[in-house]
């Protein structure tokens, strides 16, 4: 299957060819673009958005988006082909990311029919008598937005359809491993409706093209989800006033108290360690069990991890799919080695398939100083820890720089709501796996995990000013 993006470009650069992960067969290509089209393409949404005769007003943005919705649904088997094919995620779990992109849709229909400003007491005192003041809402301004490889339908909605919803023209770059899904969602969008200049998906060239886009002063806001390391950089740069939000990744931890229900809390917690190779900001990666069931703990969470069908991603009957890049391969065979001469304990996995693919990994207490303790594994490695006080677990769970989504596993409500208060993360599941999430809830990474909040309602606002109004009048 091959998908070639046709996409008018008056500066094109150079051509993007896209291979699947899983077999290394050519997928389609894109159009890249240089310092010209970066021009090309600021000029095109600053203008649209200076003139304010052109802003498209509510009903005409609803009924984009509801366009938008039923071509996506109506096309679902095409977007979800083409996203196991550039992005290698089984198909079980791409057709739940096409469905909730879908949702997502609606969701950002629902923020325009439902978020208002508001008024602003006055005649509370000398100075505010005889007057009125209420906001109303308006868009930000031009938006860039720069978004990840691992869920290359619905990271996209998150930030464009909140763009298209608040009424900010916006510039979408994919990643360069998963370009071709955000490509075909424009596509439907713009078909649904949407002028051209006011949702412009774009490929840059090299990185210094893609830094002189987000750090350009036309740009009012930038929403970023990929790796710390560019995420902060590109914050440094940005220009006076423009806004931004980060969403990066972490080591999230999980707390299995003596009381927990094995059986119900570890198939959650495989699945969130393994979905998607591991290659989620949120997955799973440190569990603390408590000593008096860590073994079962680790033996169980082996056996679900031996029953896992890894392969071919287009397979309904795949659990685990290829890793984004062959060198994500190399790291984590090196990583896990690393950790097992470290005097870790292997339950599961530890060796490479293929250049691909990784079998998904239970590691028994490997070292606080491995590599794998220590930092992102963002792959298919789940590490588990022995431990005797709650407070150890805990301290050892807020260690490391990153803060994300953690979670509790007890049967205890005073045990879930002490993890609550004292685990350091924006979200804590209780009986759940971290990575949990629905597209409506507050989604924030602290510390070195992000800046900003992400969630469609929160980037909606995010992309919208309160500009109020105070009426002074004699007759008020």
């Amino acid at each position: 299957m091959h998908f070639q993006i046709q996409v008018p470009n008056a500066y094109p650069a150079g051509i993007l060819e896209v291979f699947s992960l899983y077999d290394g067969k050519q997928v389609g290509s894109v159009e890249t673009i240089g310092a010209a089209g970066v021009e090309q393409a600021l000029q095109n949404m600053t203008a649209v958005f200076r003139d304010r005769q052109s802003w498209l007003p509510a009903h005409e943005r609803i009924a984009i988006l509801e366009r938008t919705a039923r071509l996506m649904q109506e096309r679902s088997e095409q977007l979800i082909a083409l996203a196991i094919a550039e992005g290698g995620k089984p198909y079980q779990d791409t057709k739940i990311e096409l469905m909730r992109a879908i949702a997502g849709i609606q969701n950002c229909i629902d923020c325009i029919r439902t978020e208002h400003g508001s008024e602003i007491p006055m005649q509370l005192n000398l100075a505010s008598m005889n007057r009125l003041a209420f906001t109303h809402r308006e868009p930000i301004g031009p938006v860039v937005a720069v978004s990840a490889f691992n869920h290359p339908l619905n990271l996209i909605v998150h930030q464009v359809g909140p763009a298209i919803a608040s009424g900010c023209p916006v510039i979408i770059k994919p990643a360069r491993e998963t370009p071709l899904s955000a490509f075909a969602l424009v596509g439907i969008i713009h078909e649904a409706g949407l002028p051209k200049a006011w949702c412009q998906p774009v490929v840059t060239e090299d990185t210094a093209v893609a830094e002189q886009l987000v750090t350009d002063k036309r740009v009012a806001f930038f929403s970023f989800i990929g790796s710390a390391k560019v995420g902060w950089m590109l914050r440094s740069k940005l220009s006076p006033g423009t806004r931004c939000v980060l969403e990066h990744g972490g080591a999230a931890p999980v707390i299995v108290a003596e009381d927990a229900n094995l059986d119900n809390i570890l198939p959650l917690l495989a699945k969130g360690g393994f979905y998607h190779a591991g290659q989620v900001c949120v997955s799973v990666q440190r569990v603390y069990g408590h000593r008096s069931i860590v073994k079962a703990v680790a033996e169980q969470l082996a056996s679900l991890a031996e029953n896992m069908t890894v392969g071919d991603p287009s397979s309904d009957k795949t659990d685990v799919g290829p890793m984004i890049r062959h060198r994500e391969v190399d790291r984590i065979e090196t990583w896990v080695n690393e950790a097992l001469q470290e005097k870790a304990t292997l339950m599961a996995g530890g060796k490479r398939l293929s250049n691909a693919l990784y079998q998904p990994t239970v590691l028994l207490n490997p070292s606080e100083h491995s590599k794998v303790s220590q930092q992102e594994i963002f792959g298919p490695v789940i590490c588990v820890y022995d431990y005797d006080q709650i407070d150890d677990a805990i301290n050892r769970a807020n260690s490391l720089p990153y803060a994300f989504q953690a979670a509790v596993a007890t049967q205890n409500i005073d045990t879930a709501l002490y993890a609550y208060k004292h685990l350091a993360a924006s979200a804590v599941m209780i009986n759940d796996h971290t990575a949990f999430r629905v597209d409506w809830m507050p989604f924030a990474g602290l510390r070195e995990s992000g800046y900003g909040k992400g969630g469609i309602p929160y980037t909606y606002r995010d992309m919208q000013i309160e500009k109020m109004a105070v009426f002074h009048s004699p007759a008020i």
